[in-house]
């Protein structure tokens, strides 16, 4: 339980990215996140703009497009879900070779798929620069509440643990015969999650403990107190900033 952990989102690199402090890197994502959601709909050229911006980050980066691609799976329910909407939606219809679609929807479509992207690979840029703790920390820095903050940093520290107990049991099972090939083995599958959720629950208990044994008051100690100069801020504010010009832009055009 003390080894270290590492995180498959997280590409190692020493590039001006990555040695952003944390919080600075969220709160550039916030703001570019939020400048491509202020996108007018029915406008498609601001997109390419917001693209052309993030693919420079990416290459300042050095994270290799390929790390980033086989991730956008995470996108996959948007994309169904984008894809089906024309088809759905309510207005006046248009044609698209044979098949008739709402023009409203085909617009809705659109920009839900081009924000998603956009958002999800925004995300990927930072976790891939990232390390999973500094994200905790950069949270905390923040003032996100701390409850939130001990909660994150748990989550982080014993998801493995769990997946690991899950794992052994798994392995139990099949060497004594069993395997889950239809529904009536379901009961089997439900005392395991059972079993998963009192050991968890124990396990928390004896952290508890633990930590109030050690003068835990409330709030964890902070190890590396993060700073940012002027210049890391300035610098990190190029992509949220052309983001935003080019909704403004978009939306005074339209």
């Amino acid at each position: 339980m003390g080894a270290p952990h590492g995180h498959a989102l997280h590409y190692h690199g020493h590039s001006f990215v990555h040695r952003l402090p944390s919080h600075v890197k969220i709160v550039t994502l916030v703001v570019y996140v939020l400048a491509v959601v202020a996108t007018p709909r029915g406008v498609f050229w601001p997109y390419a703009a917001h693209l052309l911006a993030l693919v420079a980050a990416v290459v300042v980066s050095r994270v290799p497009f390929g790390h980033l691609a086989r991730r956008m799976v995470i996108e996959v329910p948007f994309v169904v879900f984008a894809l089906v909407l024309p088809f759905v939606a309510t207005g006046s219809r248009t044609s698209i070779g044979p098949v008739e679609v709402s023009q409203s929807g085909l617009e809705a479509a659109g920009a839900l798929l081009a924000k998603g992207t956009l958002g999800v690979l925004a995300s990927l840029l930072l976790a891939a620069t990232t390390e999973a703790r500094d994200i905790v920390a950069g949270f905390e820095k923040l003032r996100l509440p701390q409850p939130l903050v001990q909660i994150m940093s748990f989550m982080l520290r014993y998801t493995e643990v769990v997946a690991a107990d899950l794992g052994r049991m798994r392995v139990a099972r099949e060497s004594r015969g069993f395997r889950a090939r239809s529904v009536r083995q379901w009961p089997a599958l439900g005392a395991t999650l059972g079993a998963l959720f009192i050991r968890s629950y124990e396990r928390g208990e004896r952290v508890h403990l633990a930590m109030l044994s050690r003068g835990y008051t409330g709030r964890l100690p902070t190890l590396r107190p993060l700073t940012a100069t002027g210049a890391q801020w300035a610098l990190s504010g190029i992509l949220p900033s052309v983001s935003a010009l080019v909704s403004v832009t978009a939306l005074v055009a339209r």
